[in-house]
């Protein structure tokens, strides 16, 4: 029974590591299939080849060397052992010494290959900054691609060497034990046992090696002392981060004088073995732990003796490398400073100069606009809309600001019913078009103006779409067949679903072998078994934008907000990637991120249809991803090759400006006194949203910068000092032509108070007026949504602007634009229309009276008509859907629009 289940045992576990080695090999090869498509095989093997190259002749070395030490020891073993050693005994140790060589080789250039990999490439393909730490006078280049490898190599050895001392004195003390005989010479001496082993021949020729590697060992002391003397460059301190005046005088110095007492140390260590004096080798560890004693001492009695009182005269030197080197890591350096004096005053002529900017205000909000996408056009269950995308477009020749979103096929909303194999992967295996609006403008009911809408998309406007499915996007999160015999839904039409079949030349072929690889490689046997599955059927992996990029280039950070773009009437993604290191010297770490060097070098294109991916590089100054280039032939290409299409909408990403803007916070001051002081530390402005006084969100608008001749898309963000809420700068970062990527900053006047975003938001609070208003709306059966409140600066003036929601309280209301807030200097107002507000708050003369009534009655009748037509749509979508509750809603929404109508048609 006993050896039964031994065997059944045995059986179990060797079923399981045959079923890992399956599974492994299985996602190797399908890897391998995948980025072949992909055409970055290279990319993929690169990381195998590395590890072959830097693991392979590490195996061979220390495999000599092991097999060598080790039998060293067996022949000294024989040598003293004499009659014990049975001479065929020979081949018996040698086998034993070349097993053991084998896995402590294997072992070693197993954990070299698959941690030192990444840190080896960077070594022998670094790229020089142009910039020198002002310590040590190296290029940066040696603390972010070189010293990572160094001190790999060390900290291995480190650890290697004092095993292997441990391992020669267990050895050769039990060589000399072997023989039983040594027992009675301990006895023979009193029992001390030092001094029965100290003069043995077997243990003297121990010594001389332990001697060997004892002084070796202090050698990697002295080159570990010598390398950590770089890492005072990353010191903190409560004055400055990196290298201080202590890091500097005390610190550095015991560095350097642990690396001279580290040699003298190893050469007292091996004096002492060789000449048998205890002393010696007891003072070689002694020596080291007494200065590094001393080194603390000292270090804390200058600090606190000599730093602290005048702390400011000894740091102010190395506060402004921080300062100088954390600009310059976060690309901050160059951004550019200009006072805004706020001596200017709008009126109507300034608005007729403006009229870009004032033209492009953004009255609608992301979130709102979100509900009513998916509340109107997800059409059906499956679809959804992730998120919103903000974006500029040329629309009938005009330069406009729009939110975009992908409707994406969400299998998770399927009917349970539904949810079998089939539908999941072979028929529901992409989602279709996008819808678009612009953010100026609403419907006469407060609803965003769509652009692009409807399946299939529909557009009055030079917008047209002719690619429109999705079968790679941000919800695609399960693998797809196409070209199956089962054709796949494209999109409803009427009481009738349309059925198309793949067109691309994406993923891998269905043949046979495929089918078997693909049923183990997903656990899924109806892969095998389908008939519906054929030759030129494709498989698409990997169909989630974020783990495609990340799958094919893991070492850069990737932007958590893919935006869908629409060029030559095909869909693409283009995601932001990032470049980053937590070695640059002086520069602070962003949060608790450890980043100090961030760059958005890249821009990803991934085809929202074929799936292709493409690496641009946007930034080519970046040495990082120079070093990138080098280890990846092939991977990157120019931004010069992005089709124009396409490079008309990068932008800067959110999540950088954020970063900097954080970050700049306090390194905008660049006197090492007023630094130290913080005497003008800054914070992100704070608004209200949903009743919550939160940080403003950085806010893509297409506006004319001060000085500027052109309205221009940017990304802008207020700034407050740390403890009040009056603006004091405004910054702004430009991203259209050859403006990409400069930051500029308006500094506000000190001498004048200059409201804040949260001062605007109590003045709509406390101004009687508006308060009762809503106050009225936000009550049972409604709610106000308050959007972004947006801060314009517009010639030497500060203009404010906020729309208001209003949303009902039933399950499915949608939020409407009703109300539109302006406030300039301390004139505040609230109108049911922009352009009511902009006369209202300066007074504008309006134009003839007979002009105006028929040009605003025939805009309101081509709105409300518009608006009609629209309901009426989805009041018969829902009829054919069977869902009679939304018809009814939709036939309510229609008789109140008509209403409107007819009265606007009286008057």
């Amino acid at each position: 029974m006993r050896k039964r289940n031994v065997i059944i045992s045995a059986f179990l576990i060797s079923l399981f590591i045959i079923i890992g080695i399956l599974i492994s090999f299985t996602n190797f090869i399908v890897d391998i299939q995948w980025f072949r498509s992909m055409n970055y095989l290279g990319v993929f093997l690169k990381k195998f080849i590395t590890q072959l190259t830097i693991g392979v002749p590490t195996f061979f070395i220390i495999f000599i060397l092991s097999y060598f030490y080790l039998n060293r020891m067996v022949k000294d073993y024989a040598k003293f052992a004499q009659d014990i050693v049975i001479k065929n005994g020979h081949k018996r140790f040698r086998s034993i010494i070349i097993t053991v060589s084998i896995f402590v080789s294997l072992v070693i250039s197993l954990f070299i290959s698959a941690n030192w990999w990444n840190d080896f490439l960077f070594y022998i393909n670094s790229a020089n900054f142009g910039i020198k730490d002002p310590i040590f006078n190296k290029d940066i280049s040696l603390y972010m691609f070189r010293l990572p490898f160094l001190f790999d190599v060390y900290n291995l050895l480190v650890v290697i060497i004092p095993i292997l001392i441990v391992a020669t004195i267990i050895v050769y003390g039990l060589m000399y034990l072997s023989d039983k005989t040594r027992f009675y010479e301990i006895s023979d001496r009193g029992g001390n046992l030092f001094r029965a082993i100290y003069n043995k021949d077997i243990l003297m020729i121990a010594f001389r090696q332990i001697a060997v590697l004892g002084f070796v060992f202090f050698v990697v002391l002295a080159l570990g002392y010598y390398l950590k003397a770089y890492g005072i460059l990353y010191s903190k301190s409560d004055a400055v981060f990196g290298a201080g005046y202590t890091d500097v005088h005390v610190r550095l110095l015991f560095y350097r004088i642990l690396i001279l007492a580290s040699f003298i140390s190893g050469i007292l260590f091996m004096i002492g073995a060789f000449r048998q004096k205890l002393k010696y080798i007891i003072a070689s560890p002694v020596i080291i732990i007494a200065i590094m004693i001393l080194s603390t001492i000292s270090q804390t009695v200058v600090q606190n003796f000599i730093v602290a009182p005048n702390e400011f005269d000894k740091e102010k030197t190395y506060l402004k490398y921080n300062i100088d080197f954390t600009q310059k890591a976060f690309d901050l350096n160059n951004v550019e400073e200009k006072n805004y004096n706020l001596s200017g005053k709008i009126d109507k002529n300034i608005l007729d100069e403006n009229k870009d900017t004032i033209n492009n205000i953004r009255i609608n909000d992301y979130r709102p606009v979100s509900q009513i996408y998916n509340q109107l056009q997800s059409i059906r269950l499956y679809y959804k809309f992730n998120d919103i995308d903000i974006d500029r477009y040329k629309i009938d020749g005009n330069y406009r600001q729009v939110f975009i979103s992908a409707r994406e096929m969400n299998l998770d909303n399927l009917a349970s019913q539904a949810k079998n194999w089939i539908n999941m992967h072979l028929k529901y295996t992409h989602g279709y078009g996008v819808v678009m609006s612009t953010v100026n403008d609403v419907t006469a009911t407060g609803q965003p103006d769509m652009v692009i809408k409807n399946i299939p998309p529909v557009t009055n406007t030079n917008m047209k779409i002719t690619r429109p499915e999705i079968y790679f996007g941000e919800l695609t999160n399960t693998y797809a067949i196409v070209n199956t015999k089962t054709g796949e839904f494209d999109y409803p039409a009427g009481d009738t679903n349309k059925e198309n079949f793949y067109s691309g030349k994406s993923g891998i072929s269905m043949t046979f072998l495929n089918k078997l690889l693909y049923t183990v490689y997903t656990g899924n046997i109806k892969i095998l078994l389908s008939t519906d599955i054929t030759p030129d059927s494709r498989m698409l992996i990997f169909r989630n934008i974020k783990d495609r990029v990340e799958k094919i280039a893991p070492f850069l950070i990737y932007d958590e907000d893919p935006y869908i773009v629409v060029d030559n009437g095909r869909l693409y993604w283009i995601i932001d990637a990032y470049t980053y290191s937590g070695n640059y010297p002086y520069s602070e770490p962003y949060e608790d991120t450890g980043i100090n060097y961030i760059r958005n070098s890249v821009k990803v294109v991934v085809d929202a249809y074929t799936g292709d991916t493409n690496y641009y590089i946007s930034d080519k100054n970046d040495p990082i991803i120079k070093v990138y280039s080098r280890i990846f032939p092939g991977l990157f290409k120019s931004i010069d090759d992005m089709p124009e299409g396409l490079k008309a909408h990068i932008r800067y990403p959110q999540y950088m400006f954020d970063i900097q803007t954080s970050v700049y916070r306090n390194y905008h001051m660049s006197d090492p006194q007023v630094f130290y002081n913080k005497e003008d530390f800054w914070d992100i402005a704070k608004e209200k949203f949903t009743g919550k006084v939160e940080p403003e969100e950085s806010q893509y608008v297409i506006m004319r910068l001060p000085g500027e001749k052109a309205a221009e898309y940017i990304l802008m963000i207020p700034y407050t000092p740390a403890t009040k809420d009056n603006m004091v700068a405004w910054m702004a970062a430009r991203m259209d032509g050859d403006n990409y990527g400069k930051l500029v900053v308006y500094k506000f006047p000190k001498s004048t108070v200059v409201y804040g975003p949260m001062q605007i938001e109590n003045m709509i609070d406390q101004d009687p007026n508006i308060s009762k208003e809503m106050s009225l709306w936000d009550q049972k059966g409604s709610s106000i949504i308050r959007g972004n409140l947006l801060t314009l600066p517009i010639d030497d003036s500060m203009l404010y602007v906020e729309p208001i929601y209003i949303q009902s309280s039933n399950e499915n209301a949608i939020p409407e634009v009703k109300r539109v807030i302006l406030a300039y200097k301390d004139k505040i107002v609230m109108e049911d229309t922009l352009s009511n507000a902009l006369n209202k708050l300066f007074n504008l003369e309006a134009p003839a009276q007979p002009a105006v009534p028929q040009t605003q009655t025939s805009q309101t009748q081509q709105e409300l008509i518009k608006k009609a037509n629209d309901i009426y749509n989805n009041a018969m979508n829902a009829s054919k859907n069977g869902d009679w509750t939304d018809f009814g809603k939709n036939l309510d929404e229609l008789g109140s629009v008509l209403n409107d109508l007819n009265n606007s048609i009286k008057k």
